[in-house]
Parts: C-alpha cells; sequence; structure tokens
C-alpha cells in the first residue's frame, strides 16, 4: 500500500511508519507531500497525520493512536509506546516521562540533514529497541513484528 503524509517527518511521522511497516504492511511505501498539499484530493494512498484525517490527531491522541484503533492492534507493549509518542508529539495531561526524550531524539534526526526516507531507515532503529523495553516494562515478549 502506499501511505502519504507531511514532510519534514519527526515523531508521530516516524513512529507511524515503523507501526505500519512492522504490524500492517510490511511491503509499504512512504511518500511525503509539502504541508500546504490539498490532502483531501490525494486519492491513490492511505493518508496519515496530517490535518482533518482519519489517521491523524483526534483530542490527546495523536496519529498513531488513531492507527493503533483502526487497526485493531492491542497489544500491551503498543499501547505502551503509543503514550510515549503521543508525550513526544503532543502536550497530553499526563505525559509518559520518555516521551521528552523521544522529542528531543526526532528533533536531532531533523537537524542531521538527512531527508524523509533517511530519517526513517535510521530512526525505526530508535522504534525497535523502545518497543522492545516496552515489551520487557509490561513483560510480553510475544508481541510481533520485527521488535
Amino acid at each position: 500500500m502506499r501511505w502519504v503524509t507531511r514532510d519534514k517527518v519527526k515523531v508521530d511521522r516516524v513512529a507511524c511508519p515503523w507501526l505500519i511497516r512492522n504490524f500492517i504492511d510490511p511491503a509499504a511505501e512512504f511518500v511525503f507531500l509539502p504541508q500546504d498539499t490539498d490532502w483531501a484530493s490525494i486519492s491513490d494512498g492511505i493518508v496519515f497525520d496530517v490535518p482533518g484525517c482519519e489517521l491523524g490527531h483526534h483530542g490527546e491522541d495523536v496519529s498513531f493512536d488513531s492507527i493503533l484503533s483502526k487497526y485493531g492492534l492491542r497489544d500491551s507493549a503498543l499501547l505502551l509506546l503509543a503514550g510515549i509518542v503521543r508525550a513526544a508529539d503532543s502536550h497530553p495531561a499526563n505525559p509518559h516521562p520518555a516521551g521528552e526524550g523521544l522529542r528531543w531524539i526526532a528533533h536531532g534526526f531533523s537537524a542531521l540533514g538527512l531527508t524523509d526516507h533517511e530519517i526513517l531507515e535510521r530512526e525505526f532503529t530508535v522504534y525497535d529497541a523502545l518497543y522492545a523495553e516496552c515489551k520487557r516494562r509490561v513483560g510480553n515478549d510475544s508481541g510481533g513484528g520485527s521488535g
């Protein structure tokens, strides 16, 4: 499937492709378009993490939460990871303390001058590690995916 979102990726627009590739669509193709794209006119892909889309921010939930919900992903380690992504990408009432570190990492990758695809390639390892730690903390080593 083709997945379409905004360019200049940071937290949610890296976490979501990691989630999609590992738990929904291993052959996913990610397309990054300029911020001013007419998102409603996109008909050749699944739009995520853009204003007003189904797989976007809703209340305190970020796009990662929306994807978990739509695809019925209930792994407790993924739910813990969602709390970290939410804290790093937005300002929830009760943020997970690891969110601030993830925000710093995401902004650091952004500052390296890499393309969006290069950031995904390099930062997916960070999400593999976070997911592994989430599995360890919830005592769930059978979650699936590449973690």
